[in-house]
């Protein structure tokens, strides 16, 4: 977290600029979004303060390395991101329901993967759920709410971590004036790298 009017993060990068060093970005008012621009030069205030929350697209290099294949990047597609019937715990006016990625594995890639991730809670940490995905409030994985559909095989599980995406589903339920998020897989690349999260 920032400090007000803070738009270097030097911690993660040493000329890292958040106002314009990610591909997209979504602006939301009164919890209505109404804009997608590539900087925030037009919508930039003094008063804002930045999060930055880390996401399970660093784990990625972890599983690969491990041999386990991702549907999603062998397609060139971005991942499946579904909202659930999770709620998450209220924070001040926020609150909304838990958005999650999927990705398809077998079950003993399901386990590897749940021993890999669950050491790296900074980007989200183990899955949240594995299997049914009616269980979660999810009702059709080929129908995903951000992100890209990929098929699950019959040998597969539905694997499902929390998401970054979160936040924009509790601004879109608690309606705060004004907010920017990332667009949905459109994320911001740090100086900070895989080693430095355990996934080295």
């Amino acid at each position: 977290m920032g400090e007000p009017g803070q738009y270097r993060l030097t911690e993660l990068g040493h000329d890292l600029d958040i106002r314009t060093d990610l591909p997209c970005y979504r602006v939301w008012q009164a919890g209505e979004l109404v804009d997608e621009p590539t900087d925030l030069a037009a919508v930039w205030r003094d008063d804002m303060v930045v999060f930055a929350l880390g996401c399970s697209f660093s784990f990625e290099h972890g599983l690969l390395a491990a041999g386990i294949r991702l549907r999603h990047v062998e397609q060139g597609r971005n991942v499946a991101m579904f909202k659930t019937n999770i709620p998450t715990r209220r924070a001040g006016p926020f609150q909304g329901p838990m958005v999650v990625t999927m990705r398809p594995l077998k079950a003993a890639d399901a386990i590897r993967a749940v021993q890999i991730t669950s050491r790296v809670p900074e980007v989200h940490g183990a899955p949240v759920h594995i299997g049914d995905p009616a269980l979660i409030g999810i009702s059709d994985l080929s129908r995903p709410d951000y992100g890209d559909a990929v098929e699950v095989m019959p040998d597969e599980l539905p694997v499902f971590w929390a998401c970054g995406v979160t936040p924009q589903a509790a601004i879109a339920a608690s309606k705060p004036a004004f907010c920017i998020t990332h667009a949905p897989g459109c994320m911001l690349v740090t100086d900070r790298l895989n080693d430095q999260l355990g996934l080295g």
